[in-house]
């Protein structure tokens, strides 16, 4: 057995081989190194700019947001499948919001309660579209980063919420 760790989130896998995907914050596997040659971008030396603090701000209250409307879906649900694909997803936008908070070294916001929908193809539209402005927008944050480490992370949650989106799409 060997020990991985993700160079976005920082978080350790264990096993015989890398996976295909973090299972924490779903980074795909080029992110995926052997324990003793990670570098999480968190843990990477240099400032952040002004801009990037303000885009990665926004992307904080966007996680934060993200799985709290998540966990009320999973409320929502009847389905134990979809019941727990909206907790998993819930905790990986969770765990995006807690490596901006390690990026700009500060706490954890309290999280809000959002309002979902009754129905679960209500809430699979909200989630495309909730899914599609984050890919949007990080795309937009990555190329206005200035630091390799935040366009790093801007890259790979761009990644993980497009597969957000084919994901919902396989249940619609």
């Amino acid at each position: 057995m060997r020990t991985f760790i993700c160079e976005i989130c920082g978080d350790a896998y264990l096993g015989t081989e890398a996976p295909s995907k973090c299972p924490f914050c779903g980074a795909d596997h080029s992110y995926i190194k052997p324990g003793a040659e990670a570098n999480p971008v968190f843990k990477r030396a240099g400032e952040i700019g002004e801009k990037s603090k303000e885009n990665l701000m926004l992307t904080l209250d966007l996680e934060m947001k993200a799985s709290a409307i998540y966990l009320c879906m999973a409320g929502k649900t009847e389905k134990f499948e979809i019941k727990q694909m909206y907790k998993r997803l819930a905790k990986v936008e969770l765990e995006h919001a807690t490596v901006v908070t390690k990026l700009l070294g500060i706490e954890m916001p309290k999280s809000s309660v959002e309002e979902c929908g009754d129905e679960d193809l209500e809430n699979f539209e909200k989630t495309v579209e909730l899914e599609e402005h984050a890919t949007s927008l990080y795309g937009r944050f990555a190329a206005e980063s200035e630091e390799e480490k935040v366009k790093t992370f801007f890259v790979a949650l761009m990644k993980v919420e497009a597969e957000h989106i084919e994901l919902i799409r396989n249940y619609m």
